[in-house]
C-alpha cells in the first residue's frame, strides 16, 4: 500500500493526495485509520453491500425447484424461468422479498443465463419475413450516408 509507505516517510497529505490522485479528505481518513489500526486496518474488506440473503442450503433448494420447471409451480403458459418468476418463487417458498435485478445477479452467480426459446414461434411466417426484408425494408432503411450540409452552414461566421 503506497499510502502507508508515504505515511511512514512523513510525506505531507497534499503531496500524497496529488501522487495517488485522490482527494486530501481521503488521505486524512486513511491516515487516521492507519494511526489507530495500522496497515491491516486499511486492507480492503471486499465489496460493500449486503451479502446474499439465500445461503448455500437455500440456493440448493432453489435449484431443485428451478429444475422442476415453471409448470410445476403454476406457470403453464410457457416453460421459461424469467427473473420476475424466480422472484415470485423465492417469495412464495422462502418468504423473502428480492428485486428483479437482485434475482438476476443471483441466477448468474448460480450459473444460470438468460433463457432463449428452443425453437422459433409456431406463428412465424418465413415467407412474410422474406418479403418484408426484400420490399419494405429496402424502402425504409437509412442509406448509411449523411445528408449533405447546405452551403449556408459551410460558410464561416465572422
Amino acid at each position: 500500500m503506497r499510502a502507508v509507505d508515504l505515511f511512514d516517510e512523513g510525506v505531507e497529505v497534499p503531496c500524497i493526495a496529488r501522487e495517488l490522485r485522490v482527494s486530501e479528505k481521503s488521505v486524512y481518513q486513511w491516515r487516521r485509520i492507519w494511526r489507530t489500526g495500522g496497515r491491516e486496518a486499511l486492507r480492503s474488506r471486499g465489496p460493500c453491500g449486503y451479502g446474499c440473503r439465500l445461503g448455500p442450503h437455500l440456493q440448493t433448494r432453489l435449484v431443485m425447484w428451478l429444475d422442476e420447471g415453471p409448470a410445476a409451480h403454476g406457470w403453464a403458459d410457457d416453460q421459461v424461468w424469467t427473473a420476475a418468476r424466480v422472484r415470485t418463487l423465492i417469495g412464495r417458498k422462502f418468504h423473502l422479498s428480492c428485486s428483479v435485478c437482485g434475482v438476476t445477479r443471483l441466477l448468474h452467480r448460480m450459473g444460470y443465463s438468460v433463457q432463449m426459446p428452443a425453437r422459433p414461434a409456431a406463428e412465424r411466417d418465413e415467407d412474410a419475413i422474406t418479403a418484408w426484408r426484400e420490399v419494405t425494408w429496402q424502402e425504409v432503411k437509412p442509406s448509411g450516408r449523411r445528408p449533405a450540409r447546405s452551403s449556408a452552414s459551410r460558410t464561416k461566421r465572422a
